[in-house]
């Protein structure tokens, strides 16, 4: 059966993804590395292919990768239906499940592949990682058009071996008529950029955010068939000095049938810079404008956190009210109380400061925030305000001060009966928000403020932001009517919508949407848990104790853990009677019984009980001593999207008391 070119370059692609999926290179490596080692005799140079070919037959690799190829005819010799099909958008790298690329041939496809790094000179020392050696790794994501990629982690090394390569659906979201494939001039007037974030995992599992780059992709609309090789330089998120290259291949699939004129493209990009340079510019224009009247109200004003622009990662200002945008999560979160809970369980790290000086200032974009699973409060706030606002909900960002005059940002909802809640995006608590009359008399009994929130400055979302003007920016005394005037200075809301609206300007990052948890929750639990039993094992033998664990009881242990993280999620408690019940039977009379829950956003079980230690609740329960010591452990893990995670812990302990 003969195959038409662009067909056999379809089936080469998919034959190598399948290959790189199932890491053939790599048990072939050491199969050789095997065969070499047990069969080649001192007086013999070199193993004959033969011989290679029969050690690979008879430790099933070719049968396995036969079996995984998995062809079927009918994919390739039968028309597939008009109707448009979803690819496949994410991989992980612990995914177990391979998953097939559905190839729609009435769409429009970008090939990109990442052909290898070099001249990244942090790691010009690093030495080459030998064979099932953790070592630190990149990873590369994508995100163009609501499709998100991730390449397979390399090792960390002056030239990196990225070998990756992506389909990019360019045909999406109804542009004209949806049967018909885009044309050249259809693609021109597409300018989403390709998002690309480049990840750096040590070797204890903390992420770092090394770069992150927008590659205008159209440069390869005007090149001979439809194929372009681009040099991409990354830039770094905290010095904004090179940190490495990038060789890249653009292939348009199927090839164009009429290429545009590279002047036409370069134009074209050169208008859209041109109009989003003007945009920009009076934006700017108005916003020095509405800065001058703010401070004409009151001189105090100036000392006030007033956020109109911010930094992002790669040290771009951008308008405030452009890191906010309705964001729906899908199937993934349920409610706007489940999505607090997930951006809650988000790493917190403030923003990297090389130096001393205080805090850092940058918000990350979206993708950042959620590549690297960690981000500072802003970036939280962000992004519960985007979730909040896509469950239909009135929410803003609010920027000001915690105690002692800590810089902070939270969120806050309007009821429809005017009801005002604060929800702290770093720990998912929700606090309703009574206004304190200053002018009442000092008898009058004043609520008492349970949040820890001291001044606000001003609220924004996607379409509003105002600041605040009220006499005084205490939040305790705060009146949060934003339609009036007198106490919230507001922009124009055409303003706002002319640099932050989508598609508005091409320097605005478009909204990747959330990911699907990669973790399986019980499997990550169980491996939790064994180790931890293990590092207990370990730290009473050091003692001169002997362990004995108890399964039953640890077993117990589960209702607990699955009514806190409950809990945690909807602010009712839940369960807790069955579990006092079930522990009173489990524990005979004269014994008594020690429980300690803790809760991590991370996995890493060294860690973990390394901080267990640090109690001395905890502490007691692991080097329990006494008559016929019992000990349990119980691991949970909740998984949440974007492979973000609750781990909870409950050591427990029962004990005979001897008086």
């Amino acid at each position: 059966m003969s195959l038409p070119p662009e067909k056999a370059s379809e089936l080469k692609q998919l034959i190598h993804q399948q290959l790189s999926k199932m890491d053939v290179h790599g048990r072939i490596r050491e199969i050789l590395a095997e065969t070499i080692r047990e069969e080649l005799a001192p007086d013999q140079q070199q193993l004959s292919s033969e011989d290679l070919i029969k050690a690979l037959r008879r430790r099933g690799i070719i049968d396995d990768v036969m079996k995984e190829l998995n062809f079927v005819t009918d994919s390739v010799d039968q028309e597939l239906p008009p109707s448009p099909k979803q690819s496949v958008c994410f991989t992980d790298r612990q995914s177990t499940l391979l998953k097939k690329t559905n190839i729609d041939p009435t769409r429009r496809y970008l090939y990109l592949q990442v052909l290898g790094g070099k001249a990244f000179l942090e790691h010009l020392q690093e030495p080459e990682p030998l064979p099932g050696q953790v070592c630190s790794t990149f990873t590369l994501c994508l995100h163009f058009r609501n499709q998100r990629f991730r390449s397979k982690p390399v090792p960390c090394a002056c030239e990196p071996d990225f070998h990756d390569g992506f389909l990019l659906e360019v045909h999406r979201e109804n542009l004209g008529d949806g049967t018909r494939m885009a044309d050249s001039t259809t693609m021109l007037s597409i300018s989403d950029p390709i998002h690309m974030v480049l990840i750096k995992t040590d070797i204890f599992g903390e992420t770092t955010l090394v770069a992150s780059y927008f590659l205008e992709w159209r440069s390869v609309l005007g090149s001979e068939n439809g194929v372009t090789n681009l040099t991409v330089e990354l830039m770094g998120t905290e010095s904004k000095v090179s940190v490495g290259i990038l060789n890249i291949k653009l292939e348009m699939y199927p090839a164009v049938n009429q290429t545009l004129s590279q002047e036409v493209v370069n134009t074209q990009l050169a208008l859209e810079r041109q109009k989003t340079a003007e945009k920009e510019r009076l934006f700017l224009v108005y916003a020095k404008q509405w800065w001058r009247e703010y401070l004409q109200i009151r001189p105090s004003h100036n000392s006030r956190l007033v956020k109109i622009f911010a930094q992002d990662e790669n040290g771009i200002n951008r308008p405030v009210c452009s890191y906010v945008k309705p964001l729906r999560a899908g199937r993934l979160l349920d409610t706007p109380r489940q999505a607090a809970r997930f951006v809650n369980v988000l790493g917190y790290e403030r923003a990297p400061v090389i130096g001393g000086g205080g805090k850092q200032e940058q918000w990350c974009t979206l993708l950042a925030f959620l590549c690297r699973n960690k981000g500072d409060c802003e970036d939280h706030a962000n992004l519960l305000c985007s979730l909040l606002l896509g469950y239909g909900l009135e929410a803003f960002v609010c920027v000001g001060t915690k105690a002692k005059g800590v810089p902070h940002a939270w969120v806050m909802t309007c009821g429809t009966d005017g009801t005002i809640t604060f929800w702290e995006s770093l720990t998912g608590h929700r606090y309703i928000h009574k206004s304190t009359n200053p002018d009442e008399p000092p008898v009058a009994e004043q609520p008492k403020p349970l949040y820890p929130y001291r001044t606000i400055g001003c609220v924004f979302n996607h379409q509003m932001f105002l600041g605040n003007c009220q006499p005084s920016d205490s939040v305790e005394v705060c009146v949060f009517d934003l339609n009036d005037e007198s106490k919230w200075k507001p922009m124009s809301e055409e303003a706002i919508k002319s640099v932050c609206a989508p598609g508005a300007t091409t320097s605005l990052p478009p909204f990747p949407p959330l990911c699907a948890s990669t973790i399986d929750a019980s499997v990550t639990s169980n491996e939790i848990e064994m180790q931890l039993r293990l590092l207990v094992s370990e730290h009473r033998k050091d003692l001169g104790l002997t362990t004995v664990w108890e399964d039953q009881l640890s077993y117990l242990l589960s209702p607990a853990l699955a009514s806190y993280e409950f809990e945690r999620t909807t602010s009712i408690s839940a369960g807790n009677e069955e579990f006092q019940d079930a522990i009173r039977r489990a524990v005979p009379d004269g014994h008594t019984f020690k429980g300690f829950p803790i809760h991590f956003v991370y996995r890493n079980a060294r860690r973990a009980f390394a901080t267990c230690l640090r109690s001395p609740f905890c502490e007691e329960i692991i080097c329990c001593r006494g008559d016929q010591v019992r000990l349990a452990v119980r691991v949970r893990v909740f998984t949440y999207p974007e492979s973000a995670c609750a781990v909870w812990i409950m050591f427990a302990c029962k004990y005979r008391s001897v008086l």
